[in-house]
């Protein structure tokens, strides 16, 4: 049963209508709140802007009327910051739409919200700067400006004038939106600063625990906010904290928030200055550090060597750190008493091997060969398609290695690389779809790799690899109609058939094979199945 305000209770309601009337009241009490810091004038724009029609673009107010708590200056400008992104986004679209007494009210409407973020901030923060209030100052005369010019659009009937109008008013939107960006930004950068410096000077574990959950939930906005972070020396706080033992218990957020800030440039940047990577390297090979606290930085060290990153390419001290670090993480697969860490440790594996071909011959000699195929047969550490992603892209730039044969063929690994071309995704969810195509991908790059070797070749056909490539390659919906696995397969299907020719029908040979490659491509990918 829900309580209301009154003594009012809820419970035979249905759900929607308690939706429904949950934002009507929290929009009254935010409009009483609101109503305190806003002028008659403002309040008679409120009104004014309020359309009668129920259009896709008001159903939303009643919602983005509810606003932060008090004394919250980041929340608040987290939350009129969206509020005033929608608005100008929704005014741009109803501009190209031509429709003025939309673009008229959304404007008057903008302009509230813009002074509402003013007055509420001032209100709360500390004082202001001579370069916020300049930047408030341009802001509100921009909203004042697009409230005139779309005033006067109204009673303008002429179709040539109202399109240089037009132009006038979309220029206008334009600098609006950025003086907007240049006040949110420079709002944002004091919070963050001020956040930043409570981590760096607090010895309280409390305090530092609830900062740096704010400095988190910061970077879950977005990277234009993980780079203000970044530069306002968020970074060089985290690893300050991660060094020291009375905040032990803190490593673990303290590093799941260096993670998500390394996902820009200046994050990276800052994590080399400060030795990030020989920390990272002293936390996973310190077993003293419980399992959340290493699998953490193998997150970091996951992030950092993306090779979807150009930026993360040159860090020297990885490399100085690399052979600690892969020992490290395999151990941490080897010993992982869930996916999640598994998973975690894996990916810094896999995206280690993109970034040093050193990498692969570590892994080679630490028998990680081993440590991979064992996990794949345990449950609890190897269940979704994301983590056998992960061992797959291991094998795959491991494969290039001429001893990874005679590894693979011990431990079975040939049958559950036959495995992965099998994969089938669960839910259905295009994550997963996607995830399920590239363990597909990089099981059949695996063996066009690992054929070379003719014994890896002759296992791969005794279990029957020459069929199921076939079936992919024919059968688009084995494949999920991904042209990548199609290639991949395609590839490996060649290799195998140089080994052993007699395993293909003719129709297989003269179709996959003896054509050029681009050739079987395009026959495969037009086939159409026919579900008559």
């Amino acid at each position: 049963m829900m309580a209301l305000p009154g003594g009012r209770h809820l419970d035979s309601v249905p759900l929607q209508e308690q939706r429904l009337h949950f934002m009507q009241v929290d929009s009254v009490q935010r409009w009483m709140e609101d109503l305190k810091l806003m002028t008659e004038c403002e309040c008679m724009c409120v009104l004014q802007a309020k359309p009668i029609s129920l259009e896709e673009d008001t159903q939303g107010d009643l919602i983005l009327a509810g606003g932060p708590g008090p004394g919250d200056p980041l929340q608040l400008l987290l939350k009129r910051g969206w509020v005033i992104s929608t608005e100008l986004r929704r005014i741009g679209q109803k501009l190209a739409q031509d429709r003025w007494a939309r673009v008229h009210s959304m404007s008057v409407r903008l302009t509230c919200h813009a002074r509402s973020m003013v007055s509420e901030y001032s209100t709360i923060s500390r004082t202001a700067s001579q370069e916020m209030g300049q930047a408030e100052k341009l802001l509100m005369e921009k909203c004042s400006e697009l409230s005139a010019v779309t005033e006067r659009c109204l009673q303008v009937e002429n179709e040539h004038v109202l399109k240089s109008m037009k132009a006038c008013v979309s220029e206008t939107l334009s600098l609006l939106g950025e003086h907007f960006g240049q006040l949110l930004e420079l709002a944002l950068t004091r919070e963050v600063q001020a956040l930043v410096r409570k981590i760096d000077t607090s010895d309280n574990i409390y305090i530092t625990e609830s900062t740096t959950g704010n400095l988190f939930g910061l970077t879950q906005e977005g990277a234009p906010l993980c780079r203000i972070i970044a530069k306002e020396g968020g970074v060089v706080a985290l690893f300050k904290v991660c060094r020291q033992d009375s905040f032990r218990c803190l490593y673990p957020q303290a590093l799941r928030t260096l993670a998500s800030i390394c996902c820009v440039e200046e994050g990276v940047h800052q994590l080399e200055k400060v030795d990030g990577i020989l920390c990272l390297a002293d936390i996973l090979t310190d077993e003293s550090h419980s399992e959340a606290t290493r699998a953490e930085a193998a997150a970091v060290v996951a992030q950092v060597t993306s090779p979807h990153l150009s930026f993360t390419q040159h860090l020297t001290s990885f490399l100085e750190n690399m052979e600690e670090i892969v020992t490290a993480l395999i151990k941490l697969c080897q010993e992982a008493s869930s996916g999640e860490v598994f998973l975690l440790a894996s990916a810094a594996l896999a995206n280690i091997t993109f970034f040093d071909k050193m990498a692969c011959e570590m892994l080679l000699q630490l028998n990680a060969i081993r440590v991979l195929l064992e996990a794949c047969g345990d449950k609890q550490r190897v269940d979704t398609p994301y983590t056998r992603d992960q061992i797959v892209t291991i094998l795959a730039n491991m494969s290039v290695l001429e001893q990874c044969g005679s590894d693979i063929i011990q431990e079975n690994g040939v049958q559950l690389i036959m495995g992965m071309l099998s994969e089938k995704p669960r839910s259905g969810t295009p994550a997963e779809v996607a995830a399920c195509e590239r363990v597909q991908q990089k099981a059949a790059v695996t063996l066009a790799r690992l054929c070379r070797d003719p014994d890896v070749a002759q296992e791969a056909v005794r279990l029957s690899c020459m069929s199921r490539l076939i079936e992919l390659c024919r059968s688009p919906s084995e494949r999920n109609s991904s042209d990548a696995v199609l290639v991949a397969c395609l590839a490996a299907l060649r290799r195998l058939a140089g080994v052993c020719p007699e395993g293909l029908q003719d129709s297989d040979f003269q179709q996959l094979v003896q054509p050029r490659l681009v050739d079987s491509f395009l026959l495969c990918s037009n086939m159409e199945e026919s579900f008559v």
